[in-house]
């Protein structure tokens, strides 16, 4: 991947599956169907409620949380009032559900939140949180089976809330052998470049950390 490819700004290593739709990098799409045929065999309807993000998406996802136009929660879980906290602490209360603008994993098109169709209520909206993953939750069956099958498959858990900074994100998995060298290449260097031109709400603060949130949000994930 390149420099606009691995901060989400162009589009070139993604391509667009169908039934249903997904966007992976071009080389993910294979052993993702693979999954998917294995996850049929099984009973399970496994689609991603969210695969490629561009940087635009990501930005906008940032300034909401960051402004309070979008919900900003603790690490429990809780809504939290951003009027009330210091930009030091939006910053690291964004990061502990949401990737910089530039450094999301979603940006490689390796990445994908996974849910069973089959498993969702009528009605009832998907929210991607622990909840819906944990015992007696809708979608921890489909976890097990993940657990179990998904590496098979080049795909492993990189939020399990061990080593990684974000909290743990059940939904959240990744193409490991594409997935890696982007992480490898996605230095400080190359987000201060993106971010210090970047519409992005407390880039000062931002900037002067972005070291120490690189190694903590970016670096250190939780290894297959």
């Amino acid at each position: 991947m390149n420099r606009l490819e691995l901060t989400g700004r162009a589009r070139t290593h993604v391509v667009e599956t169908s039934g249903p739709t997904c966007t992976l990098h071009m080389h993910a799409v294979t052993p993702f169907e693979g999954l998917r045929r294995a996850a049929r065999a099984a009973g399970i309807d496994l689609r991603a409620a969210s695969s490629f993000r561009d940087f635009d998406r990501q930005l906008a996802i940032w300034n909401g949380k960051y402004s309070g136009t979008r919900a900003l929660l603790d690490a429990a879980g809780q809504p939290l009032d951003p009027a009330v906290l210091s930009p030091e602490e939006r910053l690291d209360a964004i990061l502990r559900w949401s990737a910089l603008p530039g450094a999301s994993r979603h940006h490689w098109g390796t990445d994908v939140d996974l849910i069973d169709a089959n498993a969702i209520a009528p009605g009832r909206a998907v929210q991607l949180i622990a909840a819906e993953y944990a015992p007696g939750g809708p979608f921890a069956p489909l976890l097990e089976w993940l657990c179990e099958r998904a590496p098979r498959f080049g795909f492993f858990r990189p939020y399990r809330g061990e080593w990684s900074g974000p909290q743990a994100e059940p939904w959240h998995w990744s193409f490991a052998p594409l997935a890696e060298g982007a992480r490898r290449k996605l230095t400080p260097a190359v987000l201060e470049e993106v971010l210090a031109t970047a519409p992005i709400l407390g880039k000062e603060v931002l900037l002067t950390r972005l070291d120490e949130l690189h190694a903590r949000y970016v670096a250190a994930i939780d290894w297959p």
